[in-house]
């Protein structure tokens, strides 16, 4: 495998190129810049070695908490970590529930507090719904594709050099 030095070079090299893509299928520099960005930390704080205490790991300092139970579950280069469809997708899905979770447990512990009532279920799905609305309507309407496409190909920019090092040193992917 790579080193964690190289997964960066490698990130950081190929941002350029994926927000030139972005720009050139969107049209959009705004769009472009969002992506580069998501390209960047798909590669460098959302990439498939989030299930060891590797770099990526390391680098959400406080944050990083939120990842312990991924890594417990999950095996190292397992096909539901580095997969490149799935890998993404589930880390994606992962990081939004736990924050979901997280900012729940705020809102409960800030109402019992006394920092007004706790907010309703159907409150908070409003506010999470308005805050895509907000980015939508703020980057154009897709902006939350963009995102994604950003993260993923930053995370599959890893896995896709794992497996080239893999293969020039054993024959075998």
């Amino acid at each position: 495998m790579p080193s964690g030095r190289t997964h960066d070079s490698i990130t950081f090299l190929l941002a350029v190129p994926a927000g030139f893509l972005i720009w050139r299928f969107s049209g959009s520099v705004s769009l472009a810049i969002i992506g580069a960005l998501a390209f960047v930390f798909g590669g460098l704080m959302f990439g498939p070695d989030l299930d060891t205490s590797s770099v990526q790991y390391g680098r959400w300092g406080l944050f990083k908490i939120i990842w312990v139970p991924y890594k417990m579950f999950f095996k190292h280069r397992s096909f539901w970590t580095h997969g490149l469809i799935f890998g993404t997708l589930l880390r994606i899905l992962y990081f939004l529930g736990m924050i979901t979770v997280l900012a729940v447990g705020v809102f409960i512990i800030a109402g019992f507090a006394g920092y007004g009532a706790p907010l309703k279920s159907f409150e908070f799905t409003s506010n999470w719904s308005d805050i895509g609305n907000y980015l939508r309507h703020v980057f154009g309407p897709y902006v939350l594709y963009t995102v994604f496409a950003g993260l993923w190909l930053g995370a599959a920019s890893h896995s896709l050099s794992d497996w080239a090092l893999s293969y020039i040193k054993t024959g075998k992917p």
